[in-house]
C-alpha cells in the first residue's frame, strides 16, 4: 500500500509542457496584430477626431484583458471547465437574447449584436463560439458511441444549433450563423459520425441558409458585389475594390511599415474587417491545433482532442472567411481576423480559446510523461514491487476491461454492447 501511495505520488508530481509551437505563433499574431492595428487606423483615428492612437490603445488594452483570460485558462484544469458544460450552454442562450433587451443591447448599424458594459460594448456571438465548442466536445465525449449509431444523439447537437443559428438570424449575423454550422458540422464528423447520416440533415439546413442569404437586399448586394466589385467600384464594390488593389500592391511581403495608401481613408475598416490586405498567415496555428487533437483522441482523451478540434474549426475557418472576403473569392462578411484585426470582443474570446488550447497541449504532454513512466517501471518490475499496470492512468489506452466497463458506465454509454470509436467521419 505504502509503494502504491509513493507510486501516485510521483505520477501526480509529474508536469507538462505547454506546446511551443502553438505558444510561439500565437504570440506572433498578436505582436504582428498591434503592429498592423497601429499602422492602419491612425488615418482612421485622425478622421474620426479621436487621435492617431486610439484604436491602437484600445487593441493593447483588450489584448492585455485577453492575455490575462489565456493565462487564467492555461492553468484551469480541463476536468473543471468540462463540469460545467450544461451552464455554459445556458449562457450561450443568455447572451444572445440579452441583446435584444433595452438598455442591455445595443445596436450597430440595425443589427443588435452587442451588450453594453458602459465603458465599452461586447459582441456576445464570440464568448457563445468558445462555450458552444467546449458543450459540443463533452457532450461528443460522453455519446461518442450513440452519436456515430443513432438519428437522435447524432441530431441533438445538429438541434442546439439549430436554435443558436435562430437567434443569430434574429440579431442579424449571417456570418456567425454560417460560423457555427460549420464547427458543429466538422465536430460531429471528427467525432466519429456516420457520414451518410450528414446527408439528410445538410440538404434541409441548405436550402434555409439559401433562404437567410437572399431574404435581405443587403446580403444580395454583397452576393453579387464580390462577383465583380469593378461593376460599381465607388458603391456597393468600393470596399472589394480598395482591398484588392491594396492586395495587388502589396504582393506576397507587402510595401513596408506604414507605406499603404489604401489605409490612408481609402479602404474602409482597415484596421478590422480588411486587415488582411496588410497581412495574415494561420496555417502553422490551425494545422498545430489538429495534430493536438488527434493525439488527444489516440490518447482516449477525448474531451481535450474535441476541444482542440473545435478552436481549430473555429480559427481557421473565420479566417478562411476574413481571407477569402479581402481576395475577392467570398462575400463581404462582418468575420474578424482572429488576433490581427482591432475589436475588443474577438481579441478577448480568441485569447481565451488559445488558453484552453495551450492547456489541451500541457495535459497531453504531462500524460504523455505519466504514461511513459508507467510503462518504464513496468519494463523493469523489481522485487516487491506492484507492477504499474496495475494502477493504469486513467484516459490513457492503459485502461483495463473493468476501467472501461466504469467509464463507459459514466459516460452514458453503457447502452451499447460493442465500442465503437470515433474514426474521423466513418464508424468502426
Amino acid at each position: 500500500m505504502e509503494q502504491t501511495a509513493r507510486q501516485a505520488t510521483r505520477l501526480d508530481a509529474i508536469g507538462g509542457h505547454f506546446d511551443p509551437w502553438l505558444l510561439g505563433v500565437a504570440c506572433a499574431l498578436a505582436c504582428l496584430g498591434v503592429v498592423m492595428v497601429g499602422s492602419s487606423s491612425i488615418a482612421i483615428g485622425i478622421d474620426l477626431d479621436v487621435g492617431p492612437f486610439h484604436f491602437l490603445s484600445r487593441h493593447l488594452m483588450f489584448l492585455a484583458f485577453g492575455a490575462g483570460l489565456a493565462v487564467w485558462l492555461m492553468r484551469t484544469e480541463l476536468k473543471t471547465i468540462e463540469q460545467h458544460n450544461q451552464t455554459l450552454l445556458l449562457l450561450c442562450f443568455a447572451l444572445l437574447l440579452l441583446v435584444f433587451i433595452p438598455g442591455v443591447g445595443r445596436s450597430v448599424n440595425g443589427a443588435s449584436r452587442w451588450i453594453n458594459l458602459g465603458i465599452s460594448s461586447f459582441q456576445a456571438v464570440e464568448a457563445v463560439k468558445l462555450m458552444y465548442i467546449v458543450w459540443l466536445a463533452s457532450y461528443l465525449k460522453r455519446y461518442s458511441e450513440e452519436v456515430s449509431a443513432t438519428w437522435p444523439a447524432m441530431l441533438k447537437p445538429l438541434g442546439i444549433a439549430v436554435l443558436l443559428m435562430a437567434a443569430l438570424a434574429l440579431q442579424p449575423d449571417f456570418g456567425s450563423l454560417s460560423l457555427i454550422l460549420a464547427i458543429t458540422g466538422g465536430m460531429l464528423v471528427l467525432g466519429g459520425v456516420n457520414m451518410p447520416r450528414m446527408f439528410g440533415p445538410v440538404l434541409v439546413l441548405l436550402p434555409v441558409l439559401a433562404v437567410l442569404a437572399i431574404a435581405e437586399p443587403y446580403r444580395v448586394r454583397r452576393l453579387t458585389s464580390f462577383l465583380d466589385p469593378w461593376a460599381d467600384p465607388f458603391n456597393s464594390g468600393y470596399q472589394l475594390t480598395q482591398a484588392l488593389m491594396a492586395v495587388g500592391r502589396g504582393e506576397w511581403f507587402g510595401v513596408g511599415l506604414g507605406a499603404s495608401v489604401q489605409k490612408l481613408s481609402y479602404l474602409p475598416e482597415a484596421h478590422t474587417d480588411f486587415i488582411l490586405a496588410v497581412i495574415a498567415l494561420y496555417a502553422t496555428l490551425v494545422g498545430r491545433a489538429l495534430w493536438i487533437g488527434l493525439q488527444c483522441v489516440d490518447m482516449r482523451r477525448h474531451f481535450s482532442g474535441y476541444c482542440a478540434f473545435g478552436i481549430a474549426l473555429w480559427i481557421g475557418l473565420q479566417s478562411f472567411v476574413s481571407i477569402g472576403v479581402n481576395l475577392g473569392l467570398l462575400p463581404t462578411k462582418g468575420l474578424t481576423l482572429p488576433l490581427i484585426s482591432s475589436g475588443g470582443s474577438s481579441v478577448l474570446m480568441t485569447c481565451a480559446a488559445l488558453g484552453v488550447l495551450l492547456r489541451v497541449s500541457y495535459e497531453l504532454d504531462r500524460a504523455q510523461r505519466q504514461v511513459a513512466r508507467l510503462r518504464g517501471e513496468a519494463a523493469q518490475p523489481s522485487a516487491g514491487h506492484v507492477p504499474a499496470t496495475a494502477h493504469p492512468l486513467p484516459g490513457t489506452a492503459q485502461l483495463g476491461k473493468s476501467a472501461g466497463k466504469s467509464n463507459d458506465a459514466a459516460r452514458g454509454t453503457g447502452r451499447l454492447r460493442q465500442r465503437v470509436e470515433p474514426v474521423l467521419g466513418r464508424s468502426a
